[in-house]
């Protein structure tokens, strides 16, 4: 089951690596830069002379200008409702549509020709003879038009080697693209006006046709001209139709009330209506009755309560309540028979007038749409007229209008006048912009050599590469450490690298190292013989065996005779006590090659190698081979698949990444154990990519030796402290 705590620590380290590559990702840019100055620097140098040298040397132009104001365009004659439009009417592509009007072959075959350019430019440039095309195509590459900031007005800008011909091409240009302009305003006002007259015509057959008509539909309906815009304006048929429509509507409403009435009373019984007619009809014998019936009813009950019901005067009494009651019921038959007959009445009334004004506003209809065709008729004839009329009057007004002068409509507001100075070639602006050119080129073929250079250049490079992990990263110029001394800036490298070489082992057993690389001068050698210090500084018990035969070159690190070494060893010719050599450091011990005979070139790949090694291996706690190039010679393979450990010496950017990967598979064929990669030869003074990864032990050391120079004592003296790496490393080189 996993654990939350690890889970965690491995999403922060994610998120941290993907921050670092991000980050990385952007200093590789400004790595290359650094690496590539001298290249972009060149370029950048050669582009900005190349472009002083072109600038200077081009011939020079001179600049006039002109300044002309153009009226707008608008129609010449406008059609009878259009207008003519202001000179602040806007039109963002009128000032375009005047660039290339002044630019056309119209205006400038003109200039041309007025001024003889052809015969000129052809003096001038030594030409047999320029044609009108070749001339006009010269003239346009010289001629800038613009408009001028903020404002309408255009400038026209000729550019020429004769201060004085620039002017004369100007001027003329503003003069011959004014008369251009006026001769097409006039030439369409005149045929504007014609189109006008041929209109004119076509109107007054309209209106002679039109007025026959009306004639014909007012004496065939005999109609008066009291009929006026399509609406009929006599009043008596207008006032009869007002009067039956009121008195159809007061019907109506009379039928309304009284049938509402009737149809409400009809549905009460008699004791109800007793009470409801007296209020919704008055009558002045039903109120009368009612009364007697009150008055009869009171004596009754008196008699009745007096004298007894069969007494004479109640009986008397009795007899009148009836007759009375009789009487009152009579009267309501009487009352509703008289709504009834009203009912009846208004709604015969509202029949009559309905059928009167059903009438009258038929005969109506009938003669609207006769005066509506000749309201219509003569409306048409109307507009007509006034169209006829219109036309005429515009007639009049561009006759008047065609006669005036078109001199406003190109005014120059300044005249060309000779320049002072060149415009062309701009001499700020041409090395300005070689400047940003050489810069651009420079870095951009900078990263293009980059791109090509398949080189190793980073750690990431060699990890992906090769699958391998990179233990150590050595800065450049680097020297022994013997002679430097422990408290070299250099020492901490190989620390670095000793440190992650014992981690990275598996077996702690494994004492038996060669130092390969995929070809020479990579600084396998200066790693061999360093580590090896570094590992004896710390106590250790070291062997340094020069088992490069061919080139051997430990030995003069060391300042020691190769006349005796591993070769003798070999060949049975001395024991190991004779060939060893010691040097200052009491536990570092040194075996070099010796003499190879020509015989023995494979003496690496015998049984007496492998005992060598054994035997080394019991009596030193580390013991490093130096080898020759794995991709040239065997014996590399030889040493890597005899001991335990290898490591691959990678110089920065020197061979491609295909012979590096290609040493590592050559090790991993022959069964030897590749613990990990040196990257050497580091500049870290063009490369901060590489300063995390040494720069700061130079800066560490460094600070630590000034304070060392401040430590003297009492008497002057300086402490022991101070002492230079030099004085702490003199070899006393001898036999063991």
């Amino acid at each position: 089951m996993d654990n939350p705590n690890t889970k965690g620590q491995s999403a922060l380290a994610t998120t941290a690596s993907s921050a670092t590559d991000t980050q990385l990702h952007f200093l590789d840019y400004w790595r290359v830069i650094r690496i590539r100055k001298t290249v972009i620097f060149v370029v950048f140098l050669l582009v900005v002379i190349t472009t002083t040298v072109v600038t200077y040397w081009l011939p020079k132009y001179f600049a006039s200008t002109v300044r002309i104001a153009v009226e707008k365009d608008s129609s010449e004659t406008p059609g009878l409702f259009e207008f003519r439009p202001t000179a602040n009417s806007y039109d963002p592509y009128f000032i375009q549509t005047e660039f290339e009007k002044i630019q056309s072959k119209a205006v400038l075959y003109n200039v041309i020709s007025n001024l003889h350019l052809s015969t000129k430019w052809a003096k001038k440039y030594e030409i047999a003879a320029l044609d009108m095309t070749r001339t006009y195509k010269l003239l346009k590459g010289r001629l800038d038009v613009r408009q001028y900031r903020n404002t309408t007005l255009i400038e026209i800008k000729v550019m020429d080697e004769d201060p004085q011909e620039a002017v004369d091409i100007a001027n003329e240009i503003a003069k011959a693209y004014g008369e251009q302009r006026r001769a097409t305003k006039m030439k369409a006002a005149n045929m504007g006006i014609a189109q006008l007259k041929d209109d004119l015509k076509k109107a007054d057959e309209q209106v002679n046709q039109k007025l026959a008509i009306v004639n014909a539909i007012r004496e065939t309906n005999q109609i008066s001209d009291a009929v006026a815009d399509g609406v009929q304006t006599s009043v008596l048929e207008t006032e009869t139709i007002r009067r039956l429509e009121s008195r159809r509507i007061e019907a109506l409403t009379e039928y309304t009330k009284m049938d509402t009435l009737h149809k409400n009373l009809a549905s009460l019984s008699k004791p109800m209506l007793r009470n409801v007619l007296p209020r919704d009809w008055p009558d002045t014998n039903m109120d009368e009755l009612l009364r007697r019936l009150a008055t009869t009813e009171q004596q009754l009950a008196t008699l009745d309560k007096d004298l007894g019901p069969e007494h004479p005067d109640v009986k008397r009494a009795r007899a009148l309540l009836e007759k009375v009651n009789e009487q009152i019921d009579t009267t309501v038959e009487a009352i509703m028979r008289a709504i009834q007959v009203r009912v009846e009445t208004y709604a015969t009334d509202y029949k009559v007038a309905t059928t009167e004004l059903d009438v009258v506003k038929s005969n109506d209809i009938f003669k609207g749409k006769i005066y509506g065709i000749y309201a219509l008729a003569k409306r048409d004839l109307d507009m007509e007229r006034q169209l006829r009329q219109t036309l005429a009057m515009k007639i009049t007004q561009e006759n008047i209008d065609s006669r005036r002068s078109y001199n406003s409509i190109v005014e120059i507001i300044d005249q060309a006048e000779p320049g002072i100075y060149p415009v062309r070639p701009n001499i700020p602006v041409n090395i300005a912009l070689g400047v940003v050119v050489g810069l651009i080129v420079g870095i951009g073929l900078a990263f293009f050599i980059e791109y090509l250079d398949t080189s190793v250049k980073t750690i990431d490079d060699v990890e992906r590469a090769l699958g391998a992990p990179v233990l150590g990263v050595i800065p450049q110029n680097v020297g022994a450490l013997l002679e430097e001394g422990p408290d070299s800036p250099h020492a901490e490298a190989y620390r670095v690298l000793r440190t992650n070489l014992l981690f990275a082992r598996k077996n702690e057993k494994a004492n038996t190292i060669t130092i390969i690389s995929g070809g020479a001068g990579e600084g396998k050698s200066t790693t061999v013989i360093n580590l090896a210090t570094i590992f004896a500084q710390n106590g250790q018990r070291v062997l340094v065996v020069d088992s490069d035969l061919r080139r051997p070159s430990l030995h003069k690190f060391l300042k020691i005779s190769n006349a005796l070494g591993l070769t003798n060893y070999l060949l049975k010719q001395k024991t190991l006590e004779e060939v060893v050599q010691t040097t200052s450091l009491a536990s570092l011990d040194f075996l070099p090659s010796g003499k190879l005979p020509s015989s023995s070139m494979g003496i690496l790949n015998s049984t007496r190698m492998r005992e060598f090694i054994k035997e080394v291996r019991l009596r030193y706690d580390v013991v490093f081979f130096d080898s020759p190039p794995i991709m040239g010679v065997s014996d590399a393979s030889v040493l890597a698949s005899e001991v335990d450990m290898t490591l691959l010496v990678v110089q920065y950017r020197k061979y491609p990444q295909v012979m590096t990967l290609r040493a590592k598979q050559m090790v991993e064929k022959v069964g030897g154990n590749l613990m990990g990669v040196v990257l050497n030869n580091i500049n870290i003074s063009q490369d901060s990519y590489y300063y995390y990864y040494s720069g700061y032990y130079y800066d560490y050391y460094s600070k630590r030796d000034e304070d060392g120079e401040k430590g003297e004592g009492k008497d002057g003296k300086k402490s022991s402290s101070s002492k230079t790496p030099g004085d702490l490393a003199k070899l006393d080189v001898k036999e063991k």
